[in-house]
């Protein structure tokens, strides 16, 4: 199996909170960013999300805090699209300091919205086949 897709992130200092510790929603952050990340590696443009009428939805995350992160660390987060059948499916995702350390784990169930019925697609894996020009990055 080939390693997950992954940016590196520099955490900032005016993303610490009082401890110097980095901020809790700034977690969030950084997995949104690698996110879109992969998507853009992939060949998928929220321009093209729009155009074919979908948009990805958060419906649920989970963190788990293993060690703290401070200003100047550098960290790389990694992104694996999980599918199921249905109408969601599941992101996994890692940030790891650069020595090898676990700082979190996230688990984020997602979907793509029909923006004009409002309401959950079918096979979202279907979008992202159409959409990507390298859809061997979502595991597809």
């Amino acid at each position: 199996m080939s390693e997950p897709f992954s940016v590196r992130v520099t955490v900032r200092g005016y993303e610490t909170d009082v401890q110097g510790h980095l901020n809790q929603s700034v977690y969030i952050n950084y997995a949104e960013h690698a996110r879109w990340s992969l998507l853009q590696a992939a060949g998928i443009t929220q321009a093209g999300l729009i155009g074919r009428g979908v948009g990805p939805v958060a419906l649920e995350t989970t963190i788990r805090y293993k060690r703290e992160l401070l200003a100047g660390d550098e960290v790389d987060v990694t992104c694996s699209f999980v599918w199921g059948g249905g109408k969601t499916f599941r992101i996994e995702q890692i940030i790891r300091k650069t020595d090898g350390t676990v700082a979190a784990e996230l688990t984020a169930v997602g979907g793509l919205l029909d923006l004009e019925e409002r309401r959950m697609v079918k096979n979202p894996q279907d979008y992202f086949k159409e959409l990507a020009s390298d859809p061997t990055l979502f595991g597809l």
